[in-house]
């Protein structure tokens, strides 16, 4: 479904790439968990998954196209991207916003018909947010807010969804909620979901496949269990002050002198 061949990422005028030559074939149905320290590219290597902004080199392809080559419409009724960033201000509805998702399906018109209508309440049920119908985004809480938009991205019926950092200020039992809904809805749909995100522990025990970046531009690929016993998650995270215990999957203060 996707493929990233030889890419690289950052921006012009950096002295080196953030992150190099990445080669990786990713399957469908697949909940993937992007971590790494602050700094290391996760968010730039999402932006440029999604097209917003280009390589510096190699490619991305989905369903065997480039997406760098794609015209816009046809990107965003492949891909949908949802930020920790509030993307809509005042005076639209729960409705509206969710509705949006569906503007690369709708054509010339931007007209929304009765099918498009399903796909909204659709999304919205599936994140427990039916409820939320009539009322406006900017009244509700950020865990809500955060239901709203993944609906939003759902509606939008993408091949593959990414997400960034959009569990950073929810609670752990909305950072569980919301991570286990998105596993379900890769799983159920055979959509690609990648989430970058700096909650390790839940990541280890929720995601299918993690990429973890290091601060040297490498991305390394496996299932949580495999980067355990590789020891790489304590590369990546070990400070002088926090080791990771492979053996009870958490971070743990080192012992003072």
């Amino acid at each position: 479904m996707i493929n990233l061949q030889n890419l690289s990422v950052g921006y012009p005028g950096q002295p080196e790439a953030t992150l190099k030559r990445l080669v990786m074939e990713i399957s469908d149905g697949q909940f993937i968990c992007l971590l790494g320290r602050n700094g290391a590219g996760k968010s730039t290597l999402l932006r440029t998954l999604a097209g917003l902004q280009d390589p510096l080199a190699g490619e991305v392809w989905i369903d065997r196209k480039p997406i760098h080559l794609m015209n816009p419409v046809d990107r965003a009724s492949k891909i949908s991207v949802v930020l920790t960033e509030r993307q809509f201000g005042l005076g639209l509805t729960v409705e509206d916003v969710v509705a949006m998702g569906r503007q690369p399906h709708t054509g010339w018109s931007g007209k929304l018909d009765t099918a498009d209508w399903q796909y909204v309440y659709s999304a919205l049920e599936q994140v427990g947010a039916s409820t939320f119908a009539g009322r406006y985004l900017s009244d509700l809480s950020d865990g809500e807010k955060q239901r709203v938009m993944i609906a939003r991205a759902i509606a939008q019926s993408p091949r593959l969804m990414l997400l960034d950092e959009i569990t950073a200020f929810l609670d752990l039992p909305g950072r569980v909620a919301v991570m286990m809904l998105l596993k379900q809805y890769a799983q159920e749909h055979g959509a690609t979901v990648i989430l970058s995100s700096h909650d390790l522990e839940l990541s280890m025990q929720l995601a299918d496949t993690i990429w973890l970046l290091d601060d040297n531009g490498r991305c390394f690929s496996g299932t949580p269990e495999s980067l355990k016993n590789s020891g790489e998650i304590g590369r990546v995270f070990d400070t002088d002050k926090v080791k990771y215990s492979h053996e009870r999957g958490i971070f743990q203060l080192s012992a003072h002198p």
